[in-house]
């Protein structure tokens, strides 16, 4: 008798329990993936070819009239490119992993011997002869020690015409991938895009809406771990600055706070910074105070990197518990991607 009051009772809790989560809860995630891969990553991409078209120009135009207010337009571009690369480090999937884009766009560090010994070199300086190069001989970083220089403070009279014709011929180069890769994601061209928005059709590689908000996820946990555990820790715990990608432009920072808005972009479903139909959403339908975590994780990881002073080169050395506190600030949300949202994802 007590068994079966006892089954009775717990058949009741279970009811019971089964009934307060049965509150309405969005199964279907269509538009959270569209934004996700329209609003989001095929904007990102798009943002990065045409600022890679311009780094073609202004490099172009340094070569053809070599003036100090060239050069300084060259290096703005430059950065001006590097933030929507850094943004979409968030979403490195697809095309960018599975067609070699990544390395031949943003390999690390820069193989100077074997750069110097092309400039000395009497081989034509074409985009086809870059193309055809290793990565650590082109994209954003041999740009980046060109213009800038070893030391960061390149100057105007510093030039050989071999490596303004470099420049140019590698920027033409890094357009060939920025464009490869827009293409590749383009409903007019490979259409990569349409996996992601219609996750769970037979169109798409992924065979359910969860199994891509899962991708999407793992990439937001990857950037978070690489920037905690690789670009911060690497040269900091070594205090070693040849370990610090883009050091010779001082845009380290900026580069990590970049990557950490590309967790931000994916987990809000926009690029402006706005929350909308987003993870971020489906979070707050079932666990508002997880999805208040991680917004005020994601700001505060920003604003830790920001607030390093100057720059990460020195502050290596000069100011170690701000460096510190950055890492630990950028760990903690990686902690809780990794513990938090993704088994909330694997669940709904």
């Amino acid at each position: 008798m007590k068994k079966a009051i006892f089954l009775c009772t717990a058949l009741a809790l279970f009811a019971g329990s089964c009934k307060k989560d049965s509150a309405p809860v969005n199964t279907d995630f269509s538009e959270e993936l569209e934004a996700i891969g329209e609003d989001v990553i095929l904007l990102t991409y798009q943002r990065l070819d045409d600022k890679s078209t311009i780094l073609v120009n202004l490099l172009t135009a340094l070569e053809n009239n070599p003036t100090v207010q060239n050069l300084e337009a060259a290096r703005q571009a430059w950065r001006d490119t590097r933030l929507p690369w850094e943004q979409s480090e968030g979403f490195l999937f697809g095309p960018v992993d599975q067609q070699g884009i990544d390395p031949a766009i943003d390999s690390w560090p820069v193989n100077e011997v074997d750069l110097d010994n092309v400039l000395n070199s009497g081989l034509a300086l074409t985009k086809a002869y870059i193309d055809a190069q290793e990565g650590t001989v082109k994209g954003f970083h041999t740009i980046e020690y060109l213009i800038f220089g070893g030391n960061g403070a390149k100057t105007i009279g510093d030039f050989t015409q071999r490596e303004f014709e470099y420049l140019r011929a590698c920027a033409q180069s890094l357009k060939g991938e920025t464009a490869k890769l827009l293409n590749a994601w383009s409903p007019a061209g490979g259409n990569f895009v349409r996996n992601v928005v219609l996750a769970g059709d037979q169109v798409s590689i992924y065979p359910s809406q969860k199994a891509a908000i899962q991708e999407v996820v793992n990439g937001m946990i990857a950037i978070a771990d690489e920037v905690a555990n690789g670009k911060i820790n690497d040269p900091f715990t070594q205090q070693n600055v040849t370990l610090e990608e883009s050091r010779f432009s001082a845009n380290s920072k900026a580069d990590f706070a970049d990557n950490i808005r590309s967790i931000r972009n994916i987990y809000f479903g926009t690029t402006d910074g706005t929350i909308g139909v987003s993870i971020s959403r489906l979070t707050a339908e079932k666990q508002t105070g997880l999805d208040t975590k991680i917004k005020d994780q994601i700001q505060a990881a920003i604003a830790a990197i920001d607030n390093i002073p100057g720059t990460f080169t020195t502050a290596i050395f000069e100011h170690p518990a701000q460096v510190q506190n950055a890492q630990s600030s950028v760990r903690t949300l990686l902690e809780t991607l990794q513990s938090e949202l993704f088994p909330f994802v694997q669940g709904i």
